[in-house]
């Protein structure tokens, strides 16, 4: 065994073993759906006319959100109720109390000159809250008083800045001059000119003149009133757009004070109403039915390796273990929140990991047949050698998709980014640095080499013979194959115009209607009856003994008659409680943000495309992950199957799945148009034809592989997961199509008018 065997030997033992010890101790948080969580009911209360009505009400929701991405609780519900409530679920908070407070914190920030100290008779006046928004105010006659930082009154001006002037802000200690803990805060361009304005005007005081000091008040309350350090000169003030806020903070404050400022000032005040916890919105038996679609998923695709790819394909099969070790600790240490789409997103990623172990195994086939590396240990590492770059390109571009959604989106987008950057980096190091590693020791064994057959890579495999026996010139017509593609859009783009979409209750809002009962309701038994009464889309959660809640769409007077009946023959009696509109979950800010980084992050993909092939192919593959979408999309609304938050999870990673294919079939075309000269005077068409014929039995072999996974989802998940799954059945085989004969098609049509 050589050095590097070694290493990556012992690399895999050692990644194994760490990931083994970070799943057996870091629990993973589990989302409202699986586990339940804490619930909190808001109420604004505006402290003006205009400030009523319900765009403010969804402006708090938007400010909310961002309070709790920052929190770093993933995966949240936060809908409207009625004219003036919202309710937020939060999935795995420790402490509820400590989340209300910083939910329920107005955080208007505000930056005052300082006119001097006052007695204590005069500490009756606050800073009006309309007014420390509004800025300055030049007549303003009588100065807001407030104790600074050690009990000491003082007069400030109007405010010259407020937090909409803030840029970002963080939390920051420093060790070195004992400051401690502290906020850093900068400006954007019109509050750093006021920034500088401000302190420039305090610089023209004497030393310890309180008028030399700037107050920094948040929610009425001086958090930091510093004097002006004596080397700012008089009417130059502090350049840079920067300061910082020294409170006396511990690291919890200082923490909390940064994310306030940076998720913003309420529009208005809130108050919390009520806390409580609150069941799953998925029961026992839907998450018994997940767990064996997963096990039986698993295995037969772990089977199917095996028996394509023998003792390799075993290896592969026990690399995919460690992907999903790998994978579960990644998110153990992140603090992630495991939702049921996100749990069979992450056996179906098990499912798509089999490709670069597929991609390898396939390389390592084609040099066995041609002879140049005679033994399969010699095959096995040119494999592994040539399909390096498929597998990079592949991988990078979807994890520039994760980033960006990460980076651009919040809610469950970017929690979905986030677990899509774990996948896609776990399946490389499960297939280039585990499997590597047991391929390397197993096909150095004598017996192995005495026995080459055993390997699974000493044969070109049932796929590629009979493509070598028929020879098909798939590029023969390529307008074919887009006429294809053009008539598949049309049809889709019927279904969406004629039958328009069903959005769920995520996108749309509805009803929530909660009933006291008499005996305790098993939330099982409650969404069996719903569904059977016309609601299978309805999430029913419990919280205490005896309270339920029914969340549904839009409801005329004979439905909702229809859910109490429903509700009221599971218990001798139930008393309606409160029956409400509620508004969409993903509102107009998330979707906008998830819309923005979808559309960012295609286009980093195209110019990534562009540098690594060029701009032609790497056109092709973004055309042909649009015409993936649109078909999708097209065929949910022919079917009036929900367009709700499960389908949207499915509509990215079919996005992700399908630039991964055009990216394998373009590197294939990109590696034989580099070959001998007389490759480069053979027909574009007919080179394509040629990468497309070479990674058909890859195509074939990954598909049939994720295909089993998603059956089994489909067939043992139940109705919480037969639409997710059939939304990735149909990406699949859409995907695969297009990478094939839309996106390959498409470049050697721009190649020949180019021409």
């Amino acid at each position: 065994m050589t050095r590097a065997q070694r290493i990556r030997g012992l690399l895999a033992l050692a990644i194994v073993a760490l990931s083994l010890y970070v799943a057996m101790s870091v629990p993973v948080h589990l989302g409202l759906d699986l586990r339940g969580g804490t619930q909190i009911v808001l109420e604004t209360r505006p402290t003006a006319a205009d400030d009523a009505g319900p765009d403010t009400v969804d402006r708090t929701v938007e400010v909310l959100r961002g309070r709790v991405d920052a929190l770093g609780v993933a995966e949240p519900t936060i809908v409207r109720s009625g004219s003036d409530r919202i309710v937020v679920e939060l999935p795995g908070v420790q402490d509820p109390a400590e989340a209300a407070e910083v939910l329920g914190r107005t955080a208007r920030l505000s930056f005052h000159h300082v006119l001097g100290t006052a007695p204590d008779a005069t500490a009756t006046t606050a800073p009006d809250a309309t007014e420390a928004a509004a800025g300055p105010r030049p007549g303003h006659s009588r100065p807001p008083v407030l104790p600074d930082e050690s009990g000491q009154l003082l007069r400030l001006d109007a405010a010259v800045l407020t937090g909409k002037d803030v840029e970002k802000a963080a939390a920051r200690f420093d060790a070195q001059s004992g400051a401690g803990w502290h906020v850093t805060v900068e400006f954007k361009d019109a509050g750093r000119d006021r920034w500088a304005g401000l302190t420039g005007e305090a610089a023209c005081r004497p030393t310890g003149d309180p008028a030399r000091r700037v107050a920094i008040v948040l929610d009425d309350r001086i958090v930091s009133s510093p004097q002006v350090d004596p080397s700012v000169r008089c009417g130059a003030g502090i350049g840079g757009g920067s300061t910082q806020i020294n409170g006396a903070f511990d690291d919890g404050e200082a923490r909390e004070l940064a994310l306030l400022v940076n998720g913003g000032a309420l529009p208005v005040p809130v108050e919390t109403v009520e806390e409580r916890t609150v069941g799953p919105t998925l029961g026992a038996q839907a998450i018994t039915a997940s767990v064996w679609a997963a096990a039986v998923g698993s295995t037969l695709t772990a089977l199917f390796v095996i028996a394509v790819y023998r003792l390799l394909g075993a290896l592969a099969a026990v690399a995919l273990l460690c992907y999903g070790l790998i994978s579960y600790a990644a998110l153990a240490v992140l603090g992630a929140t495991l939702t049921l789409p996100g749990l069979a997103g992450f056996v179906l990623a098990i499912g798509m990991a089999v490709d670069a172990n597929v991609l390898v195994f396939e390389r390592a086939r084609e040099e066995y047949a041609a002879h140049h590396r005679p033994t399969p240990r010699s095959a096995l590492a040119a494999g592994f050698r040539n399909a390096l770059s498929a597998i990079a390109d592949s991988n990078i571009t979807t994890l520039i998709a994760a980033g960006l959604l990460f980076l651009l989106a919040s809610g469950p987008v970017r929690g979905f980014g986030v677990t899509l950057g774990i996948g896609v980096l776990a399946s490389m190091v499960s297939a280039l640095v585990i499997t590597r590693a047991l391929a390397d020791l197993a096909v150095s064994r004598p017996g192995l080499r005495r026995r080459p057959h055993l390997t699974g890579i000493a044969h070109t495999g049932a796929v590629r013979d009979r493509l070598a026996r028929g020879n098909p010139r798939l590029m023969r017509h390529p307008r074919r194959w887009l006429a294809a593609s053009a008539a598949a859009l049309v049809l889709a783009g019927a279904g969406i115009a004629l039958r328009g979409l069903d959005f769920g209750i995520e996108f749309t809002g509805g009803r929530q209607v909660e009933y006291a009962t008499a005996t305790p309701v098993d939330p099982d038994r409650a969404r069996a009856a719903l569904a059977e009464a016309g609601f299978p889309h309805a999430v029913v959660q419990t919280s205490g003994e005896n309270r339920l809640t029914v969340r549904t769409g839009q409801l005329t007077t004979a439905q909702a008659n229809a859910v109490g009946a429903a509700v009221g023959d599971l218990t001798s009696h139930a008393d309606e409680l409160r029956d409400e509109t509620i508004g969409p979950s993903l509102g107009k800010e998330l979707r906008r943000g998830a819309l923005i980084a979808l559309a960012v992050a295609l286009g980093a993909q195209l110019v990534y495309l562009a540098v690594r092939f060029r701009l032609l192919l790497g056109t092709a593959a973004v055309a042909a992950l649009a015409h993936d979408v649109v078909i999708l999309v097209g065929v949910f609304a022919w079917l009036g199957k929900p367009v709700d938050g499960v389908f949207l999870a499915a509509l990215l990673t079919v996005i992700g799945y399908s630039v991964n294919d055009s990216v394998v079939v373009f590197d294939r075309l990109r590696e034989l148009t580099r070959h001998a000269d007389k490759e480069r005077e053979t027909p574009f068409r007919d080179i394509a034809g040629r990468a497309l014929q070479q990674t058909l039995p890859r195509t074939v072999n990954t598909g049939t592989g994720a295909a089993l996974i998603l059956t089994a989802l489909a067939g043992f998940g139940g109705d919480s997961l037969t639409d997710f799954a059939l939304a990735l059945l149909i990406g699949l085989a859409v995907g695969t199509y297009s990478s094939m004969f839309t996106a390959t098609p498409l470049a050697v049509v721009l190649q020949e008018r180019r021409r």
